[in-house]
């Protein structure tokens, strides 16, 4: 017998939000990694702030091995502050059960190029 729930196959989105406090966010880079098997990074949307609202930059060679490493600069005046949602990313998992993921901020950058202090959170999207 073939159990069909161990190869069942689900879509999901995962929000990833930087909060940079009460300092503006020119500029961030991160990583997300997924700690379990079969899944697969299949799309990327941009943000929900005008200024990430375009997909961030990202290599494609990288997804192959159920991480990414994305980044987005804006050099306008309009930037967020506080959390703001800088990407959503679309995947493919097989099997039941949750996946445990493993995020890390690489970078965060202020309109003038000067790093600056923020936290990164994700989250199962929501709609």
């Amino acid at each position: 017998p073939i159990d069909i729930a161990a190869d069942a196959v689900r879509f999901e989105a995962i929000d990833v939000y930087v909060d940079s406090g009460d300092q503006s966010l020119a500029a961030w880079q991160l990583e997300l990694m997924s700690r379990t098997r079969d899944v697969e990074i299949v799309g990327i949307e941009g943000g929900e702030h005008p200024a990430f609202a375009e997909p961030p930059y990202y290599d494609p060679g990288a997804m192959n091995n159920n991480r990414v490493i994305l980044g987005a600069f804006n050099t306008g005046d309009n930037l967020p502050n506080g959390r703001s949602r800088v990407a959503r990313i679309h995947v493919q998992v097989r099997g039941p059960g949750d996946r445990l993921w493993h995020t890390e901020l690489t970078t965060s950058a202020g309109a003038d190029g000067a790093k600056i202090p923020a936290e990164i959170s994700i989250a199962k999207a929501q709609g």
